[in-house]
């Protein structure tokens, strides 16, 4: 068995004798805590940043998230059968591209654009507001499926952003009513074993029964599952890795770039900060994802926030 591969029928492919703790292999996100924890951290970031309105608004979207979070009716959820027919068959139960959407998603949408209208705001966003609240409901649907299959236009772009926080909302809410021992780690590790995401981030802990481990943390869902750590997440490859930073930065964020495929993803270390987050501290690092990309390494996949596509590749 390879490393980086799941053995049949398993759960979990880590060490199991004694002595040794096993790292928890599937975190489900907690609904009341997941977007407030993103807004607080981008509000602390901002300052004095050089995106810092950028990081405001993004803290502003944050907020409206949790509004919309904690206080909508929960959607349908799957069956426990149908859960366990999708696990058995090495498939994500919400998966992003296929899942059946519940129209409570656009309900959510909605009070999402109510909340983030009650601020100040610059009129690009105000623009994208009016024109989602000009589609109806086919229209923002189709928008919802360009964004999950990332082929988001330039002229949806920033729509894309509401539209995004919107299904962050439903897909969080989805996989917190799930049971963490019912999922499995996919074949394909690098994707999130609720919805089939790529992560927008690893946090490498420093707490828990396993610190030191490396938490991949779901672009939509905000599930975080167990990677092995010193293995590319797009290839697996393990020759060629490079662990890079800024030079003279905290060590808080780095990048762990690969030369076999010429990819990176990043790493959010714990121990230089307990309140890192995933989501916050990868936008927050952008000034790391542009040198790393002028070294020819390009990123594993895109934060969802600043996800744009070709037009042309729209049908």
């Amino acid at each position: 068995m390879k490393q980086a591969e799941l053995p049949p029928n398993a759960k979990w492919s880590g060490p199991s004798h004694a002595g040794v703790k096993a790292p928890e292999p599937i975190v489900l996100p907690l609904r009341a805590t997941r977007f407030l924890a993103s807004a607080a951290r981008l509000d602390k970031l901002a300052g004095g940043h050089p995106l810092e309105e950028w990081l405001r608004f993004m803290a502003t979207v944050a907020r409206a998230q949790h509004a919309v979070a904690t206080t909508l009716a929960p959607a349908g959820s799957l069956r426990p059968e149908e859960v366990t027919r999708l696990v058995e068959a090495r498939l994500p139960p919400l998966a992003a591209d296929g899942h059946p959407r519940d129209p409570a998603w656009r309900e959510g949408l909605r009070l999402l654009l109510a909340e983030i209208e009650a601020t100040p705001l610059p009129p690009p966003a105000v623009e994208a507001i009016e024109q989602l609240r000009a589609m109806d409901d086919t229209q923002l649907e189709r928008l919802a499926d360009h964004f999950l299959r990332g082929r988001v236009s330039a002229d949806e772009t920033a729509a894309a952003v509401y539209i995004a926080g919107a299904l962050q909302v439903y897909f969080v809410d989805s996989a917190a009513r799930l049971i963490a021992s019912d999922l499995r780690l996919l074949e394909e590790r690098s994707l999130c074993p609720c919805c089939g995401s790529p992560s927008v981030a690893g946090v490498v802990t420093a707490s828990g029964l396993t610190p030191g481990t490396r938490y991949l943390h779901c672009s939509l869902c905000a599930t975080a599952w167990n990677h092995v750590r010193a293995t590319c997440i797009t290839c697996g490859g393990t020759r060629t890795l490079q662990v890079q930073a800024i030079e003279g930065d905290n060590g808080l964020v780095k990048a762990e770039t690969c030369g076999e495929c010429h990819t990176y993803s990043k790493l959010i270390y714990q121990v230089q900060d307990m309140q890192a987050d995933p989501v916050a501290d990868d936008l927050a690092s952008l000034g790391l994802d542009l040198l790393i990309a002028e070294a020819g390494f390009a990123r594993h996949a895109p934060n969802p926030f600043l996800l744009a596509g070709d037009s042309a590749d729209i049908d």
